[in-house]
């Protein structure tokens, strides 16, 4: 699996939004276009590499936080980027522990919003403090519970997959059975859903599940099988 799948599951469990640029072109597009609180940069990213896509933000005068990514030996290659407007940077191979801990210093003092709060159908979601609520009612969940209905709430009134939640919501190296999101959707829905008499998780049959606003029932959906050990 590649470097920025790995990272882009990994960090999406810690509660962030992640976009994954595959080319030194991609990421100049899309910070063009999208105020990151940060970006973690591979210096061996395909053409533009990394200390050109570096570069060219910094003459864009981008204020956004970067990390590069470097290899264990390259000492030149991390005195250059510090030079040429890196905020930090952390070698290869490394802990995701490390990574973690880097970015979350480099966004803080970047000084902008981070993690914004998310609000859809009388649902409050705040990464940061990693709680919910509903009309003030704080609701209680699971680290998998919370992950999932973070999905959901990045993408409000979309059809999810199945296989789209397993990918951005499971660790891929996890053994996962094939009714395991049904399960865990029908834990959200016994917390978020059935104390206050709403239906905000639909069952779109054949594709996958919609995070809507609630206000009138939903089609019938199949029936899930609840008994996984919540996480």
């Amino acid at each position: 699996m590649r470097l920025g799948d790995l990272l882009r599951r990994a960090l999406t469990r810690q509660g962030y939004a992640v976009e994954v640029a595959t080319s030194g072109r991609e990421a100049l597009d899309l910070a063009d276009v999208n105020p990151y609180d940060a970006i973690v940069l591979d210096v061996m990213i395909p053409p533009p590499d990394g200390f050109a896509v570096l570069t060219a933000l910094r003459a864009a005068e981008s204020p956004t936080p970067v990390i590069m990514l470097t290899a264990l030996d390259a000492v030149e290659d991390r005195i250059a980027g510090l030079d040429w407007g890196a905020d930090d940077y952390v070698t290869k191979p490394f802990e995701l522990a490390e990574l973690f801990a880097r970015l979350r210093a480099v966004i803080r003092r970047g000084g902008s919003p981070r993690h914004p709060v998310l609000t859809y159908a009388g649902l409050v979601l705040d990464p940061a403090r990693r709680t919910v609520t509903r009309g003030g009612t704080p609701i209680l969940l699971s680290t998998r519970e919370f992950s999932l209905l973070h999905e959901f709430m990045r993408h409000p009134g979309e059809v999810l997959s199945r296989a789209y939640l397993l990918d951005h919501v499971w660790d891929p190296a996890a053994e996962r059975s094939s009714n395991v999101v049904d399960v865990y959707v029908s834990y959200l829905r016994d917390k978020i859903d059935r104390p206050w008499n709403t239906h905000s998780i639909e069952t779109v049959r054949g594709a996958g599940y919609r995070l809507r606003d609630g206000a009138e029932p939903p089609r019938p959906e199949t029936g899930h099988q609840p008994g996984l050990p919540r996480e």
